[in-house]
């Protein structure tokens, strides 16, 4: 039995150590005023004071000194401040203000324990600090004990009593906005029933604040309006230990739950949040120390402001640092990030939420301006982001567009189709895109990167639309002028009475069908009347361009075109075959045929005749002046080409002026007259080689002297025969040797050439004779017979020669 009762009280004394070391009590004051912030800070982070918000209690006990409050705290709350030994004898045991926590006790509830009044140790300076520390005590705490000695009711100079006018008279100074509960604590009891006790205690305490002098707004107020007067008795524990133990221990309940209402510590007004108070008490016991009125309503706000701009700074920190933004910072720097506006709203409510956790007991209008500050400070950091965000959907959103727009009309889709179906498209996925990146913490709007969007759009579906127009018109501009450079020059080449009319054909089939073609391509751009109109007129005038161009290009080489027609002519037969001045054709005739095809080529270069009025006198103009002058001179005695314009030509159309195609036809003719004349030698000398026979007088003269000889011929007939066959192998000789033809070209070049011919022609001759002698029997009778055959070898001899020299030839080549 013994044995349990051990064990008992043995578990017992553990249960208490632990509870007094679960209350880590805390110097907070010194004894000389100083306040011990480190350590209520350490203090607070011990016992999670800062997460109770404003669900706890403050106790405070004062007290004559050595009247036994630590003692009653420690079997109160359980707390292990320092108790007066007794054996030791009366003196100061606590120093200033100690704190401590009442462990097992719902709501947290903090207890500080203050240096006993009236003490020797502090001597005069007593009244100070008593004051100070008093007035701390009631503008920190809920509850205020008053310890006081039983046999000090009703007594006149009481020792309770200096300390109820201290409470009273900072009472009035505090201001404060809430009761506080005084609950005088009675010690040693005597058999005096409490009911007997309290009325009295109650008249000396009335007495006391009636004599306590107040502000002229509280002469008459009441003390009920400031404390909530509470009486309890307690045995003596030096002679009623178990009882003074039953009796706290009945006591302590009232301490749980405290703060409901109707509890101690229930009216809450003005009551400071768990995580500020550590500034609070700082800033209360500054202004104390100061000797200043201590405003509890502007210190409260004053302490929500410092402590809410705290957890405000605390949680920007917190945000900067939060690796989800860091990383959300830097993926926005390079690209597009899905869910954007989510994730950062995400991470904004997060901080956001967690202020308004810390800060939702401090003061309202102070909590909602701090909040608003912390919000603008915290869209002012991801703003960047946010603009940079929706820079990436813009150059993305824009760059798809171009792409798509691109493929479209690939694919052959008409561009204002394509660029309205792509426009509706991509502005309805820039909005997507932007909503999905709006932060719903922030009223940012964003129209003007929507403007620019918009505007980026219209940029490129002009500068697109513009160089698909110049590409068609480049297109069709390359198909007109394959169409009509060449055909244009082929008929200027060739002018004629009909080359104009031809062009003007030309040029009305191929710009109808070329307009036909680009109408129907410029359907699908859906371009006004006007601009197709344009559009159309600039191609036409295009179209007139070439040909214009093409004829200002051969009126610039006219001249060469001219003698290039005059050679033409001049040189080539009807046939298109090479003349040969054999002495019957008419130079005369030639000449004027190939210089009046030359003039009409001049005549059509003169002026640009695109339209069906353009008629001009040009052409037999310069046919009068030039090729028929005489015709000309009876109708008119003035120069019709001295002049700088055409009669019905306008300057614009003119190309080649009247006094330029005089000059040019002189020119013309000094250049041709060397052409001329090389035809006049050639055929003189062709005369010259055609005609064998001597002249007259040389006949005459051969008649009269070769008279003797040619009756001797008569005389001796074998002379004939010799002579008759001499003549038939000299003409095989000049059939073989075809002496007129190698004469044609020149005398020398032709002693020369006959030089290499003659003895291959003559052995060929003799060759052929004899086996023509060995195959065919000599007939001398048949002279008809001989020359046949001598013809014959002749032939074959030349046509072997022939080969042979033509061999021999190349040969040497």
């Amino acid at each position: 039995m013994l044995y349990c009762y051990a064990c008992l009280i043995s578990c017992k004394r553990s249960l208490v150590s632990d509870k007094e070391a679960e209350c880590c009590s805390t110097h907070l004051i010194e004894g000389d005023g100083t306040f011990n912030r480190d350590g209520l800070d350490n203090f607070i982070k011990q016992v999670k004071l800062g997460e109770c918000g404003l669900s706890y209690a403050v106790v405070a006990i004062m007290g004559p000194q050595s009247s036994g409050k630590s003692t009653l705290l420690n079997h109160l709350f359980y707390t292990n401040f320092r108790e007066m030994d007794a054996y030791r004898g009366r003196s100061q045991t606590t120093k200033g203000i100690w704190i401590a926590k009442c462990p097992g006790i719902e709501p947290c509830t903090i207890v500080m324990d203050l240096e006993g009044t009236d003490g020797r140790e502090r001597g005069e300076d007593d009244t100070a600090f008593e004051k100070q520390s008093a007035l701390f005590a009631l503008a920190v705490s809920d509850i205020v004990l008053i310890n006081m000695w039983c046999h000090d009711i009703g007594r006149e100079q009481a020792a309770n009593k200096p300390l109820l006018k201290t409470v009273f008279q900072v009472m009035l100074r505090l201001f404060s906005p809430r009761k506080t509960t005084l609950m005088f604590v009675i010690r040693d009891k005597t058999r005096t029933p409490l009911e007997n006790l309290e009325p009295v205690l109650r008249e000396d305490i009335q007495k006391i604040w009636d004599s306590v002098p107040k502000p002229e707004a509280h002469k008459h107020t009441p003390l009920s309006e400031f404390f909530n007067v509470q009486v309890v008795a307690l045995s003596s524990y030096e002679e009623k230990e178990e009882q003074f133990k039953e009796q706290v221990s009945n006591l302590r309940q009232k301490f749980f739950h405290s703060i409901a209402p109707g509890g101690l510590a229930g009216d809450r007004r003005g009551v400071v949040p768990a995580s500020g108070f550590s500034f609070s008490a700082q800033q209360i016991w500054k202004v104390i120390k100061e000797n200043k009125d201590l405003d509890l309503p502007a210190h409260k706000v004053m302490v929500a402001t410092v402590r809410c701009e705290e957890i405000a700074n605390e949680k920007y920190s917190s945000f900067v640092m939060n690796e989800d933004w860091l990383e959300l910072e830097e993926a926005v720097q390079s690209h597009l990030v899905p869910g954007f506006g989510k994730k950062l709203s995400s991470l904004l409510y997060n901080c956001l939420s967690s202020y308004d956790e810390e800060a939702t007991y401090f003061e309202d209008s102070v909590r909602s301006a701090k909040r608003r500050q912390l919000e603008d400070k915290l869209m002012q950091l991801v703003q960047p982001a946010y603009q940079l965000m929706l820079e990436h959907i813009r150059s993305e959103t824009l760059e798809s567009f171009e792409k798509a727009l691109n493929d479209a009309l690939k694919e052959g889709q008409g561009f204002a189709v394509a660029a309205r179906d792509c426009t509706t498209k991509f502005m309805r996925l820039f909005d997507e895109q932007c909503q999905d990146a709006v932060i719903k913490q922030a009223n940012w709007d964003s129209g003007k990167v929507r403007d620019k969007f918009s505007r980026d759009l219209d940029s490129h579906i002009a500068e697109v639309r513009a160089s698909k127009l110049s590409e068609l018109t480049a297109l069709y501009e390359s198909k007109l002028k394959e169409a009509l450079y060449g055909p244009v020059e082929a008929l200027l080449e060739g002018a004629s009475d009909d080359t104009w009319p031809a062009i003007r054909k030309l040029l009305h089939q191929e710009t109808k069908k070329a307009v036909s073609e680009f109408s129907s391509a410029l359907s699908g751009f859906e371009m006004d009347e006007q601009e197709e109109e344009t559009s159309i007129s600039k191609l036409e005038n295009y179209a007139r361009g070439i040909v214009e161009g093409k004829t200002r290009e051969e009126a610039a080489k006219v001249l060469y075109r001219m003698k290039e027609r005059f050679t033409s002519i001049f040189n080539h037969d009807n046939d298109s075959m090479p003349r040969v001045w054999t002495g019957k054709e008419d130079i005369r005739a030639i000449t004027k045929t190939a210089r009046s095809s030359s003039l009409k080529l001049l005549s059509v270069l003169a002026a640009i005749r695109l339209d069906e009025e353009d008629t001009d006198k040009i052409g037999d103009t310069l046919v009068l002046t030039l090729v028929d002058p005489k015709k000309g001179t009876s109708k008119s005695i003035t120069d019709p080409l001295a002049s700088s314009t055409w009669e019905e030509v306008p300057p614009t159309k003119t190309l080649i002026t009247p006094v330029q195609c005089k000059s040019l036809w002189s020119q013309f003719q000094r250049e041709t007259e060397y052409t001329i004349t090389q035809a006049i030698a050639s055929q003189e000398a062709n005369k010259r080689n055609n005609n064998w026979l001597p002249p007259p007088w040389a006949i005459a003269a051969m008649v009269i002297l070769g008279f003797n000889e040619f009756m001797t011929l008569l005389r001796n007939p074998l002379w004939l025969l010799v002579i008759f066959v001499s003549y038939l192998l000299l003409k095989a000789l000049w059939v073989q040797l075809d002496i007129a033809g190698e004469f044609r070209n020149g005398a020398l070049p032709g002693i020369l050439s006959l030089s290499t011919k003659f003895l291959p022609t003559v052995t060929n001759l003799l060759r052929k004779l004899a086996e023509e002698g060995q195959t065919t029997p000599v007939n001398t009778g048949n002279h008809a017979h001989l020359a046949q055959s001598t013809s014959t070898a002749s032939s074959e001899v030349t046509m072997e020669n022939e080969m042979e020299y033509t061999s021999s030839s190349k040969h040497q080549n």
